[in-house]
């Protein structure tokens, strides 16, 4: 039984790592300082195979025993967390990417950094290829996220390169589905919930900003053919599915049969005005690509965000 330890594991993602890496016949270790992470998230995942450390990985990190996998997704990772944890989301980003990084060589276990997009930046190449070095504001108010990750792949390479440590880096683009915190400032959910309650949608600018959506089943499939290939440099995975966030508003708005008014807002400093992931790699090196529709994975979305409303104002 492979022993994998998941930083950030009561995460959205995290969570979803974990329960898939348990499918697996894994025996997880999710580590969270719940930040931003939840117990919910993770409590109907206890069992032998499970276990959970309430702990903050920019210190010491230390787990007894053999560890196979470790797998670094603790970080705020959305504009609203990271902009009101900014320095939380830098220290994890390099000290805590540096915590497990010697972990992993410590244990010779295959390190994998989740990454992101958000290392292009707004980008002047589109779609954006592995390949593509990206456009960041160092200084900007975004700027503790994306040199976050960006120091993080740097360092992990560099672990890779220098202590011959077997690393991954996944370049994650918008992901959405079950587990997301309502309105944490990324666009699906904030509109579904202000949907369900027949609020006002607010959207930054004038909405012709392109996002290109990911349904989280599709992104941890990929993320774990990752892991369990000899692939070390960054892989972007993602939906390469583009579409304006005026049209996404539109498609949740027709599938709650909402009518919800729209209401605009001014854009964030530094908001990426285009995104979409070139997933060749992807596809010739792990032979993925994703599987499930928006309209599919938005009703799946929907439906969580009801019942967890409805049981949340009860």
């Amino acid at each position: 039984m492979p022993r994998t330890l998941v930083t950030g594991g009561a995460g959205f993602l995290g969570s979803h790592l974990c329960e898939y890496l348990l499918n697996q016949g894994h025996e997880v270790i999710a580590m969270d300082n719940l930040i931003t992470g939840s117990m919910d998230n993770i409590a109907h995942l206890h069992s032998e195979s499970f276990s959970f450390i309430k702990y903050d990985v920019t210190h010491y990190v230390y787990v007894e025993g053999p560890l196979d996998y470790i797998m670094h997704f603790a970080s705020p990772a959305s504009p609203r967390d990271y902009l009101e944890f900014p320095i939380q989301t830098l220290k994890v980003g390099s000290l805590g990417t540096h915590k497990t990084l010697g972990l992993a060589k410590e244990k010779k276990a295959v390190f994998l950094l989740a990454s992101t997009s958000e290392v292009y930046g707004d980008p002047l190449l589109h779609p954006q290829p592995e390949s593509y070095w990206g456009n960041v504001n160092p200084v900007g108010p975004r700027g503790v996220y994306d040199e976050a990750k960006r120091f993080a792949e740097a360092l992990t390479m560099a672990y890779h390169r220098y202590h011959q440590v077997e690393t991954r880096i996944v370049r994650i683009f918008n992901t959405y589905g079950p587990r997301m915190r309502p309105e944490d400032g990324r666009a699906i959910p904030t509109f579904i919930p202000q949907a369900i309650r027949n609020e006002p949608i607010t959207v930054f600018g004038d909405g012709g900003q392109t996002r290109s959506f990911c349904y989280v089943n599709d992104l941890i499939e990929g993320i774990y053919r990752l892991l369990i290939s000899n692939i070390h440099e960054p892989v972007n995975i993602g939906n390469p599915q583009e579409m304006s966030i005026i049209e996404l508003t539109k498609k949740i708005l027709k599938l709650m049969g909402s009518h919800s008014e729209i209401v605009f807002k001014p854009l964030p400093v530094d908001d990426p005005k285009i995104r979409q992931p070139d997933i060749t790699r992807a596809r010739e090196m792990l032979d993925w690509e994703p599987r499930v529709d928006l309209e599919e994975g938005l009703r799946n979305t929907i439906e969580w965000f009801q019942r967890k409303i409805v049981r949340n104002e009860a």
